[in-house]
């Protein structure tokens, strides 16, 4: 059975994703630091881009992805994935990472952060997406090859990126504090009160059926065996 954590969990990192996204295409961020210096006060707000109509590709369709290609749906966005097999969507179905990548103008990032997908998304992957497209990670730091999304996004290769994982973490690359183009977010997918409320209360129930010597309520999934 799913615990009450992972689903709190989930909801909160799809509604990120969508957020992020919401962020990139509207330009919100920049929309806010227009306002607070002043610059409103002397020249009209920069035009955005509409989620509507556009495409975004996912990677990694599993529970959570599949949540995001819904909210994304709901949008008017245009909604494909690339996973490890075909399955039973709507959704157009990408072969390859990099082919979804030369068709959409959003990457999400959704897929587990494996030894396999280790810098997978990398700068054949950012010259795809071009000037005009924009990659949101709110899976593991370690799929994206940092360095090469830096260059990208300094020297306009790549539009834009939405990052709530970093390779370092706490240690955001200085050049990515530099950017305009880029939205950092602190690893908040979980972080609402409500989501650590219910990973406290999975711990304190956990504890209770150790020491009544019944089987666990849930345990840890990296502690789980394959079976």
């Amino acid at each position: 059975m799913e615990s009450r954590r992972q689903r709190w969990k989930q909801r909160r990192t799809r509604k990120l994703a969508l957020g992020l996204t919401l962020l990139l295409a509207r330009g919100f961020h920049l929309a806010n630091q227009f306002v607070r210096s002043g610059e409103w006060l002397n020249k009209e707000a920069p035009l955005t881009t509409s989620m509507n109509g556009k495409k975004a590709g996912i990677f990694g369709l599993g529970r959570i992805g599949k949540a995001i290609a819904r909210r994304l749906d709901a949008c008017g966005m245009t909604v494909g994935y690339h996973d490890r097999s075909v399955q039973q969507v709507h959704y157009k179905y990408y072969p390859t990472l990099l082919e979804m990548a030369k068709d959409v103008e959003f990457l999400i990032i959704a897929a587990s952060g494996s030894t396999a997908n280790k810098n997978v998304v990398n700068a054949e992957v950012f010259a795809a997406l071009g000037p005009r497209g924009s990659l949101i990670n709110i899976a593991r730091g370690s799929l994206v090859d940092e360095p090469a999304l830096i260059t990208a996004l300094k020297n306009g290769s790549l539009g834009g990126a939405g990052l709530d994982v970093f390779g370092n973490e706490p240690n955001v690359p200085a050049e990515l504090l530099a950017l305009d183009n880029v939205v950092l977010l602190p690893h908040v997918g979980s972080g609402t009160r409500e989501t650590r409320k219910a990973m406290g209360d999975l711990v304190l129930a956990n504890l209770a059926a150790h020491f009544a010597g019944k089987s666990l309520v849930r345990l840890i999934p990296e502690l789980q065996s394959p079976g």
